[in-house]
């Protein structure tokens, strides 16, 4: 790991400009926020005060144990790479194209396995849909995430290029979480735009399970996940939490597997609790 820094320093202008689109979006939240609570566009200042608690939690968790986390279990891997894919200047677009597929991947797979949606619900579960939704990030999923991750290590993108990629890939989804933007035209079959985003997080039934892309949407058009814009969204979950404390808002959903599984009738009942989707009954 001793060369990572030196790798990481040959994309340093890639974190300039992530630096500073993220000081563009921190002030875009401020204003927003401040602009819908003197227009009395929201209904619960308590739901923005959840989102923005949980988010700075999440945040610092991931700048100290879950980077460790994240950063160790991908070099652990780095011995059994295929191939080395060197840099060049080729090798940014292509990493953050990889990522932007794994995150697809991982993102329908957190959303289609229900221990992992006991992480992801989090995300989901506030009723209004605005930037401080994107801080939304349950305090587990960091800890899990880098899994889906290995098997770019595996075929070759060094831990660096691996951090870079996934760093675009979340970084161009904050602006992505708002209604003040409405449909963008083509950019909406193509990327993934605040439209289509709107229509992940709608709890409306032809909503659900509908356009996980990151960046590009065209992920969601080939493997049968798309989903346009069309009546109005009703955003959270179809069993709301109803709650602005933090922890009940991060952990409830564990609780409620624990319920099932305790109830279950034998282990094949219990592990459907777990690993089946949400909302499976035997």
């Amino acid at each position: 790991m001793e060369n990572l820094d030196a790798e990481l320093a040959t994309y340093s202008f890639t974190f300039e400009i992530i630096g500073l689109l993220g000081l563009a979006f921190l002030l875009a939240l401020v204003s927003e926020t401040v602009w819908d609570v003197v227009k009395q566009k929201r209904t619960s200042v308590g739901e923005t005060f959840v989102n923005g608690f949980i988010g700075i939690s999440s945040a610092l968790l991931e700048r100290t144990i879950y980077g460790v986390v994240f950063v160790v279990g991908l070099w652990l891997a780095t011995p059994f790479a295929l191939w080395a894919i060197p840099n060049s200047w080729w090798t940014l677009p292509l990493v953050i194209l990889i990522a932007d597929f794994t995150y697809y991947w991982m993102h329908r797979i957190e959303h289609e396995v229900r221990l992992l949606w006991a992480n992801h619900s989090v995300h989901h579960s506030s009723p209004e849909f605005n930037f401080t939704t994107a801080l939304r990030i349950s305090w587990v999923d960091a800890l899990i995430e880098w899994i889906f991750f290995l098997p770019m290590v595996l075929i070759g993108f060094s831990l660096a290029q691996v951090i870079v990629g996934l760093s675009v890939v979340l970084a161009y989804q904050s602006w992505i979480h708002s209604e003040k933007l409405g449909k963008l035209g083509w950019l909406d079959r193509v990327f993934n735009t605040p439209s289509t985003h709107r229509v992940h997080h709608g709890s409306n039934p032809q909503y659900i399970d509908k356009n996980y892309g990151g960046i590009l949407i065209v992920w969601d058009r080939l493997f049968g996940t798309y989903e346009p814009e069309g009546e109005a969204v009703v955003y959270g979950i179809t069993d709301p939490v109803n709650s602005i404390n933090p922890l009940k808002v991060v952990f409830i959903e564990y609780k409620n597997i624990w319920r099932d599984v305790r109830q279950a009738k034998g282990m094949k009942e219990a592990l459907g609790y777990l690993f089946r989707g949400p909302g499976w009954r035997p």
